[in-house]
């Protein structure tokens, strides 16, 4: 399942999916991971969710995000859900270009049974048709 939280730059998306990751800490079977581009909110998640900077990797593209995410998965068989936060920002991307990428985080998804828990920041009369396949929560 991939739920999208999509919402302009500061209307409260990465406090929202942090609260989310916060709160199943305590009903989780799996392991949870919380992915960013940067550091900034590794100190706001409980120290029991993984927490990736991709910022560490080098990462350019939705291309070497997808591989990241794969290598992420491959590693850890146990991972329940996963929550990422900026993807249009950590993948250097437009909405546009994500339709084919969230294909295929849908793909990993549905394989290995992982809950995704999506940010993007993008205005609502920004949003493509193709999202509306998702579970899509707009914040305002």
């Amino acid at each position: 399942m991939i739920q999208l939280y999509c919402g302009r730059i500061g209307s409260g998306k990465t406090k929202s999916l942090i609260k989310l990751a916060n709160e199943k800490v305590s009903k989780r079977k799996g392991n949870l991971v919380y992915i960013d581009d940067d550091d900034k909110m590794s100190y706001e998640l409980d120290r029991n969710i993984r927490f990736i900077s991709t910022d560490e990797f080098g990462l350019k593209n939705y291309d070497e995000f997808y591989g990241f995410l794969s290598g992420a998965i491959s590693e850890d068989y146990d991972i329940e859900e996963m929550f990422i936060d900026g993807l249009l920002k950590i993948t250097s991307s437009s909405i546009h270009e994500c339709e084919e990428l969230l294909k295929r985080i849908q793909w990993l998804s549905d394989k290995f049974e992982i809950n995704m828990h999506i940010n993007i920041s993008i205005r609502i009369d920004e949003i493509p048709e193709y999202l509306n396949s998702y579970n899509v929560e707009f914040m305002k």
